[in-house]
């Protein structure tokens, strides 16, 4: 039961790698400037992420008491509930991108990242009102919350990946940040 959160949950680090972009060498200084802006934001968070996800994982052994767990996978949540707002507030200081429709793809990264955000401070609720004193009942109310998990990772990551479409992806990748925060990331996945 555990360990089928522990993998939905790790699924939501997944979200992060779409503020990464792969790609070429052509130079835009502006470009190159958000970019670098909105990856020294995202470095930070993704470790946040990366730590809340070990830390669940830390806790999904057969051996941990529902408390434990419970205590584990509320701070979790929380911290990526606050990671998630805050690559939201990095996208947003960092403004549009110099691109074509950049004000809008900024608009809708922002709103997804913090709609993720809501999300994950809703599971810390579900989680936090749990019954500890009963094993059954802590696992099915553990059983709904990854079913929300699974489909929190699964969820679309559409506006982040339209946001580094292109131009904006490549510039992403010349980022050193971007560079460790997708290092970072993936490492969670496996």
């Amino acid at each position: 039961m555990n360990k089928k959160l522990a993998a939905a949950l790790s699924g939501g680090a997944v979200l992060v790698l779409a503020l990464t972009g792969c790609g070429g060498d052509d130079s835009d200084e502006k470009l190159d400037a958000w970019a670098k802006e909105v990856c020294d934001g995202v470095q930070p968070q993704a470790a946040k992420i990366k730590a809340a996800n070990t830390a669940i994982q830390k806790e999904t052994s057969d051996n941990s008491t529902p408390q434990a767990v419970q205590q584990a996978d509320s701070k979790a949540f929380q911290d990526m509930s606050d990671a998630y707002k805050a690559i939201g507030a990095a996208v947003t200081k960092a403004g549009a991108p110099d691109v074509e429709n950049g004000e809008q793809k900024q608009q809708d990264a922002v709103k997804e990242l913090n709609s993720i955000s809501a999300s994950y401070a809703t599971l810390k609720k579900q989680v936090d009102g749990l019954n500890t004193k009963d094993q059954a009942d802590f696992a099915d109310g553990l059983k709904d919350i990854a079913a929300e998990l699974d489909k929190l990772s699964k969820s679309g990551s559409d506006a982040l990946s339209t946001l580094e479409e292109g131009k904006v992806g490549e510039a992403m990748s010349r980022q050193a940040s971007c560079q460790t925060a997708t290092a970072s990331a993936g490492a969670t996945k496996s």
